[in-house]
């Protein structure tokens, strides 16, 4: 799987009442098997703040490339993608549960995150041999 980007946002209202101003979005573009896709997360935006308990990093943002700061919301699909390799087949997916996000969080080995989004936020795609490649080995 080669990683093409990886992006995220916080959704604004496009309706005096919608609630969208809760939500944010997880993007991760990829090419698998030769072909283009995207994953797009929908969660809401108070899971951010699990940023301490999930993570090792205190806040966001949670790291620097030399071009951009990397906050939670950067992360997420790319995490989700990694944890549940299933994930491919689909085009979206909506976490509605603190708990199913923080299990998706589970043995990731962030500082091998950081190398992906150094490699792609330089325009260069970031191969991915295997998920478990990701996972902190015990």
């Amino acid at each position: 799987m080669r990683i093409v980007a990886c992006n995220g946002f916080e959704l604004e209202k496009e309706k005096s009442n919608s609630p969208e101003e809760f939500f944010n979005r997880s993007v991760i573009q990829y090419i698998k098997d030769g072909k283009e896709k995207s994953l797009n997360v929908l969660y809401l935006r108070y899971f951010d703040e699990m940023v301490m308990h999930r993570t090792p990093y205190p806040a966001n943002p949670i790291f620097q490339t030399p071009n951009r700061e990397i906050y939670m919301v950067d992360i997420i699909a790319l995490v989700c993608l990694l944890k549940d390799p299933s994930l491919v087949n689909r085009k979206r997916i909506y976490i509605n549960s603190e708990k199913e996000l923080a299990g998706y969080f589970e043995n990731i080995d962030f500082q091998k995150l950081e190398k992906v989004f150094i490699s792609i936020d330089q325009a260069k795609p970031y191969d991915i041999e295997t998920a478990f490649d990701y996972y902190i080995q015990s």
